[in-house]
């Protein structure tokens, strides 16, 4: 299909970026440093939730050095991406332990630092929501007393007044009522768990100066420099125009840094003191518990089927943490209401799906985007139907796969372009994971078992999410490659280059990268996000090769004088396809063609390329009826693991990813993203998580004590395999992968674990402790 004929999509390539990594020579945004730069720090509450009577700035303006001290009063103004419900700085009271009251500016980081700490602030401790659940219970304390007055900016999201929703979806697909009393065989289960953390290498950092004819000048570790232009304009009245952001490679997002966070507090800081540059960046501590980490979840799944395991009606119930702000947790509830039943057939659904105020540190992207969080939920409630039913596991999800012919949740038509192949997923994933061998064996006092899961995901963008390329020749033919993807571990830039290279019949070396993000002159992308740049970018990569392959022939027709039908490029050349042998090299064309007396012809070759998502709508706000996304992707997961009973610790012997991405660009780089994703979803599974106190007050606000898979602790194996059903809209075929080793291991190895314990494990994370007082609940 799209592979056929392909010299350099489809191959192992190394990354671009791979030797001045090794090196240590790549520049990060927290290497920006220029003389008389000023440093800014931050006040952060001691409370979860409290009046703010008074802020005593006094001793921070003793502090040397100090050239600003700004409290939210001076701002008072509300922010956001989604609903604007979030001051930059705290004005009449904090919600989250961590929230920002006051930003200081200095000459030197530590004089910042000082004048921060001297800060001292009067509170009138308020009551606190302590969960989702606590959250939605009626006459509970209201985070925010009037949401619904908060500005919406994308029209989507649904506030209830008097009420700690911050917004609401709908999906209504058939009768659920009627499906669910004629079910033969029914299961209800309950989800939790608390929120986690991004951990990315590189902690949040942002750096802004106002020139003196009023540009403003951005650099951030950001993975949507354009939204950060949007925010500015909207929010602080800026022209559009005069906002440049620049962005360097990232060390790490996995989603956290997707929205606009510390850029409003540098602008500020820079304003305030007569536009010098003024750089902000979080400190580990900072960046975990003031910065936005990723939701908390309380779930009930109902699952109503046959006697014969096909499922004839589902319900969810979402209640999402968002924490203190909506930020990106409104649009990660739409995303869990519209794949809400995982990628099966179910004829008759019922969804509410909740963004929750608490008082804990507000939520924002996380890799997955609900996927991991309703793929838990979901399929942990088909092991339960499972067992009820005495089906093994990976039948009944054989039985009730998703297939071309079927609708989503919201009603969107699958076929064989959007939608992936499950059924083999399926089946590979439980060849590699030997599951024919038994999934629950003991010896030698050990237990091994092994868990299943089936995933998938829509991206769910924009609608009108789009993305530009440029491609410029120099005058050796080789051809500079610009837009405004962002490089964050995940090889974009490298997939990119192979497209461009493919279309253009050079080779990977030949096509020169920028990997910094200049919005001056690198044409407009929606974000780095959704697993959408390779799809997105690539399109506008794939369109700009071929518009400067219009215009190499149209210059070499003129010197080789045929026609442009009678040419082809490749092999760094312009040739006739009938005689190959007669052709102009790119090189001689790159800078427009010069004859030998003198004239010359055309100029540079330049290509532009553009792609926009297509026949994409809203869903609607009681049915949820819509189509969000271009296509899905599908994928199976397993794990294998070794419990030892006697105290419930447990080693994960092999972890297995099967997903279905249409063609692959880059073998080796998708593999490693597989990989990654799989260690994060198994860490946020087996031991991430914040925990608070009964004043909502985090108690492991370090990495030494908020706990992540360490090394040693990986599994012994990581198996990834493909299948690859080509997607017509996709570049060569390909559909996005950047989330997907994450979303189904958490459910994977709740799965592998309850079947160890023979104990239904429904919470998050499972650390040994829970696991035991489990099991010791039941007996």
């Amino acid at each position: 299909m799209f592979s056929k004929g392909l010299t350099k999509v489809g191959q192992p390539q190394q990354r671009i970026d791979a030797l001045e990594k090794v090196e240590g020579t790549l520049k990060y945004a927290g290497d920006l440093s220029y003389p008389d730069t000023l440093h800014a720090k931050l006040a952060t509450s001691t409370y979860a939730h409290a009046k703010l009577k008074d802020i005593h700035t006094d001793d921070a303006w003793k502090v040397p050095g100090v050239r600003a001290v700004i409290t939210g009063k001076m701002f008072p103004f509300h922010i956001g991406p989604i609903l604007a419900d979030r001051p930059p700085l705290a004005i009449d009271k904090v919600r989250y332990y961590g929230e920002p009251v006051a930003l200081v500016v200095a000459d030197n980081e530590y004089q910042a630092k000082q004048a921060a700490l001297s800060i001292k602030v009067d509170y009138e401790p308020l009551p606190v929501v302590n969960s989702a659940k606590e959250a939605f219970q009626k006459g509970s304390p209201l985070v925010h007393e009037n949401s619904e007055q908060y500005q919406k900016i994308i029209s989507n999201v649904y506030p209830v007044a008097g009420t700690n929703i911050g917004s609401h979806i709908k999906i209504r697909k058939g009768d659920f009522s009627k499906a669910w009393e004629q079910s033969e065989v029914k299961v209800t289960a309950k989800y939790e768990f608390n929120l986690s953390d991004h951990a990315a290498l590189e902690t949040r950092t942002c750096s802004v100066e106002i020139n003196p004819s009023g540009r403003v000048i951005v650099h951030s570790c950001t993975q949507s420099p354009y939204t950060i232009k949007k925010v500015l304009n909207q929010f602080f009245n800026i022209e559009v125009g005069n906002i440049v952001v620049h962005v360097p490679l990232l060390g790490g997002a996995f989603g956290g840094k997707g929205t606009v966070q510390l850029e409003p507090l540098a602008y500020l800081a820079s304003k305030m003191t007569g536009g010098k540059l003024v750089r902000l960046q979080y400190d580990r501590e900072e960046d975990l518990i003031t910065a936005p980490g990723h939701i908390g979840l309380h779930a009930t799944v109902r699952l109503g089927a046959t006697k014969e395991g096909k499922l004839t009606a589902g319900q969810y119930t979402y209640l999402i943490d968002s924490g203190a702000y909506t930020d990106q947790a409104a649009g990660i509830t739409r995303a869990a209401a519209l794949d809400c039943t995982g990628p099966y057939d179910v004829p008759n659904v019922w969804c509410d799906s909740y963004c929750m105020y608490t008082n804990h540190l507000y939520a924002t992207s996380f890799r997955g985007y609900a996927h991991p969080e309703l793929t838990f939920a979901v399929e942990r409630t088909m092991d339960q139907l499972a067992e009820k039913l005495d089906i093994d596991p990976v039948q009944l999800r054989l039985i009730n796969s998703i297939k071309p012919g079927a609708t989503s949740p919201t009603q969107t038509v699958l076929n064989a372009n959007n939608i992936g192949d499950a059924k083999k997923c399926l089946e590979r994933a439980k060849e590699l994971i030997n599951w024919d061998e038994g999934q629950r064996t003991e010896k030698e006092g050990k237990i091994k078992a092994k868990g299943i899961s089936l995933f998938w995901k829509t991206s769910t963008t924009a609608t009108n999410a789009q993305a530009g390329a440029f491609l410029t020749f120099e005058a050796d033919g080789s051809v500079n490659l610009n837009c405004a993807a962002i490089e964050l571990g995940q090889g974009t830039k490298t997939i990119l280059a192979q497209i461009a290279a493919e279309e253009l019949g050079l080779e990977t070396d030949k096509i020169h990268v920028t990997m910094e993000v200049n919005t001056q002159y690198d044409p407009h992308q929606w974000r780095t996000v959704a697993s959408s740049t390779t799809f997105l970018a690539g399109r506008a990569v794939l369109a700009a090769a071929k518009d400067a392959k219009t215009k190499l022939k149209r210059t070499a027709s003129i010197v080789l004088k045929c026609s442009e039908e009678d040419l082809e490029v490749g092999g760094g050349r312009v040739y006739l396809k009938p005689s190959p042998e007669y052709g102009v090299e790119l090189k001689d064309l790159a800078l427009g063609y010069k004859f030998p007396n003198g004239n010359a012809i055309e100029g540079q070759i330049v290509g532009y390329g553009r792609y926009i998502q297509r026949h994409l709508t809203p869903m609607d706000k009681n049915t949820g009826f819509g189509k969000p996304g271009p296509w899905w992707s599908i994928g199976a997961q397993a794990v294998e693991i070794e419990l030892h009973p006697e105290d419930y610790s447990y080693k994960i012997l092999k972890a297995v990813t099967v997903l279905d991405g249409g063609t692959i660009i880059n073998p080796a780089t998708a593999a490693q993203q597989m990989r990654g994703g799989m260690y994060l979803g198994l860490s946020f599974a087996s031991s991430e998580s914040f925990i608070f106190d009964g004043n909502g007050i985090v108690q492991n606000p370090q990495l030494r004590t908020y706990q992540m898979l360490r090394f040693g602790e990986e599994p012994d194996e990581y198996l990834v395999d493909f299948i690859e059903t080509p997607s017509a809209d996709g570049p060569f075929g390909a559909r996005g992968i950047g989330e997907y080793g994450v979303i189904g291991m958490p459910a994977a190895l709740a799965n592998a674990l309850s079947a160890a314990v023979q104990t239904n494990l429904n919470r998050l994370p499972l650390i040994p402790e829970f696991i035991w007082k489990q099991k010791e609940t039941l007996e």
